[in-house]
């Protein structure tokens, strides 16, 4: 019982502790808070008080830099002012110094021309003057020369104008003359024009014709067949054609050579029917040659009536036609025969038209005009007279005979048609790639021009072009005026006249250079 007592006394004991600590230990606690949070309230407090502070400090000194850049714009713009103000006035005093100087300049003009207006008015009283004792002076002298010559006035008049009358005819023999050359002028121009359309419509392709022809092999075994036996073949070949094989080292060709077209024509087209044919012996040689004969026979005719049909020529004598066809295997240098004289019978008939003359007989005479080269190979002669001679025998027009006999001017043309042919004949001979030249004889003639033309005073340089048909020749501007380039230019064209020989004609073009040259600043 004592000691359950203690216990209970104890456990009272603690309880009463306990109801009495608890309070006092929330009130310490609840100081302690309170005393805190003044702490915290009051830290805040100077924070604030600090952040205010130092906000108006960077306030103040923005404000301060502001004031400065303000004050820094308001000067600079003054200074701009100033300046600006600076130059306009000194713009104004060169402007006012300028309108001065006027005023000075006009001020003397003016002072100038009263004082001309008083000359001119002192000139002109002294020119009435003299106007006054002149006619006085010339009343006197026709009244002396009446005295003199025993002539009146009227006599005196009648003796001028017989005078006059002798002077004009005089200028009108003058104007008679410059208008005939002038007409000349026009007519040279219009031939020239002509000429030129004349080229225009016609375009022909031509062929260089030369001395050999190839035959092409199938192999080189096909060589010792050809020369035969101990040559037996090609003996007989040569016989037959009158033309030369030459077998060489060449691989797969045979070359044959020989003057006359016409039978290396014939040789050629028996050698290519041997080779296809394979059996190659005297006797099939003979053969073929035959039929190579009569072949080149037939193409010779067909090509003189393609040529008559094509140029539009009707009535020419079969053995004609046959020499016109002769002419496509005749070449003059360089230039195939038929070809040429078709070409010359489509210029000649474009001449023609051009001048209202006979057409169809100018194409004929240009067709017909080498006829003669058919055959010069075979008749002695200058192609001209065999040509003559052809037409007459085969009764061709005087015409054609007359332009036949003139187309080189070695006897006068008796027709416009003659000349006409003259004319194309030149054009088809002259016109560049119409004819070959070696190379030697075209630059010789190039350096000939630029050497005449650089023995003038005053040329600078000289360039031949276009094949040597043209020359450009420049000239030093200080030795050489405009009016002198004219002149020039004729003295070049006449030495070269003199000192050279070319086909057509060559321009002669003269170039002074003109410059102006000016600086900025």
């Amino acid at each position: 019982m004592t000691t359950t007592m203690c216990v209970i006394i104890v456990a009272a004991a603690v309880l009463v502790t306990l109801l009495i600590a608890v309070p006092l230990t929330s009130r310490i606690a609840v100081d302690r808070k309170v005393k805190a949070d003044a702490e915290v309230v009051g830290t805040a407090e100077d924070k604030a008080r600090g952040i205010i502070d130092e906000a108006i400090k960077n306030a103040e000194a923005k404000k301060r830099e502001a004031l400065l850049e303000v004050k820094e714009e308001s000067l600079k713009t003054k200074n701009e002012l100033e300046k600006e103000t600076k130059e306009r006035r000194n713009e104004l005093q060169k402007y006012e110094k300028r309108v001065l100087t006027k005023e000075e300049t006009v001020d003397k003009k003016a002072e100038a021309v009263e004082k001309r207006e008083a000359e001119v008015q002192t000139r002109i009283a002294e020119l009435q003057k003299k106007e006054k004792r002149a006619e006085e002076m010339e009343q006197k002298v026709v009244q002396e020369l009446e005295r003199v010559s025993g002539l009146t006035a009227d006599e005196a008049k009648q003796e001028l104008l017989k005078s006059v009358e002798d002077d004009v005819k005089v200028d009108v023999a003058r104007l008679y003359k410059e208008l005939e050359s002038r007409a000349k002028e026009d007519a040279s121009k219009k031939a020239k024009e002509y000429v030129v359309n004349a080229i225009q419509k016609c375009a022909v392709d031509h062929v260089s014709e030369a001395t050999i022809s190839v035959v092409q092999l199938p192999s080189d075994e096909m060589k010792g067949r050809i020369i035969g036996r101990e040559g037996r073949n090609i003996r007989t070949l040569e016989t037959m054609t009158g033309v030369d094989l030459i077998i060489d080292d060449t691989p797969e060709a045979v070359v044959l050579s020989s003057f006359d077209p016409v039978r290396r024509e014939v040789a050629r087209v028996a050698l290519e029917k041997l080779i296809v044919d394979g059996r190659i012996h005297p006797a099939r040689i003979e053969e073929m040659v035959e039929k190579a004969q009569k072949e080149v026979e037939a193409q010779i005719r067909e090509e003189g009536e393609a040529a008559a049909m094509d140029v539009g020529v009707h009535g020419i004598h079969p053995e004609l036609i046959k020499l016109l066809g002769r002419m496509k295997f005749r070449s003059s240098y360089g230039q195939n025969a038929l070809k040429h004289s078709i070409e010359v019978a489509q210029l000649s008939g474009l001449l023609a038209g051009e001048i209202g003359t006979d057409v169809r007989m100018a194409k004929r005479a240009g067709l017909l005009h080498d006829i003669g080269k058919s055959i010069d190979h075979e008749v002695e002669g200058s192609h001209i007279q065999i040509g003559v001679d052809l037409c007459k025998k085969y009764k061709e027009s005087p015409v054609v005979i007359n332009a036949v006999a003139a187309h080189h001017g070695d006897v006068e043309p008796e027709s416009l048609v003659a000349c006409i042919v003259q004319a194309a004949d030149a054009i088809s001979a002259a016109r560049p790639g119409a004819r070959r030249e070696t190379l030697e004889t075209y630059t010789n003639r190039l350096k000939q021009l630029e050497d005449i033309a650089n023995e003038f005073k005053g040329v600078d340089k000289s360039f031949a072009i276009q094949a040597g048909r043209e020359i450009r020749v420049m000239v030093v501007p200080e030795h050489v005026s405009d009016a002198d380039m004219v002149l020039l230019a004729r003295d070049i064209s006449k030495q070269i006249e003199a000192e050279l020989e070319y086909p057509g004609q060559i321009k002669v073009n003269v170039i002074r250079e003109s410059r102006a040259v000016d600086y900025a600043k």
